[in-house]
């Protein structure tokens, strides 16, 4: 288990295809779930998906106590939005986007169908904050980031702060 490197915009992985979980006896799926939670606790990030540390996986986390209650902590293995409700506009940042933080507007409550860590499925609702997590998480999964939720001239002007951060090499 580790502390891994997080996979910034530009890298392919972040929009390519991942894959259902199907073998949930396999090790290496608690391993990725661990890692997932030390990389996105030392961000510190409230979640943080598989293609975010480079595996094309449909898991991801949210703990939106960032690691101070494990009651907190939320597994999801497949996860798929079956239930929202309302829109809410508010700020939200995204670590493959280090220190970008966008309006941008999701739905205000949701109900997400998921499998845990151990393949027992559940739903799960969320409103506000965790609805937004939940959310932005799934986007990942589904090969959706962020910027895509943006306006066009928004989304440019994002787009334009990382090439010229990656021309400095701070990217």
């Amino acid at each position: 288990m580790a502390i891994r490197d997080i996979v910034k915009y530009g890298d392919p992985r972040l929009v390519a295809r991942n894959q259902d979980v199907t073998d949930f006896e396999d090790p290496s799926l608690q391993v990725v779930i661990r890692d997932l939670l030390e990389t996105g606790w030392a961000a510190p990030g409230l979640g943080i998906a598989a293609p975010q540390i480079g595996v094309n996986k449909r898991i991801c986390v949210v703990d939106l106590s960032v690691g101070k209650d494990p009651s907190q902590v939320l597994v999801l293995v497949n996860p798929r939005v079956v239930d929202a409700q309302g829109f809410v506009r508010d700020e939200e940042g995204c670590l493959s986007f280090p220190d970008i933080v966008e309006i941008i507007e999701r739905p205000e409550a949701v109900a997400v169908e998921a499998y845990d860590e151990k393949g027992a499925k559940r739903v799960l609702e969320g409103a506000d904050l965790l609805a937004r997590a939940f959310c932005h998480e799934i986007d990942h999964l589904d090969s959706r980031l962020f910027t895509e939720r943006m306006s066009s001239l928004k989304r440019s002007l994002v787009l334009r702060k990382v090439v010229k951060r990656q021309k400095r090499g701070e990217w």
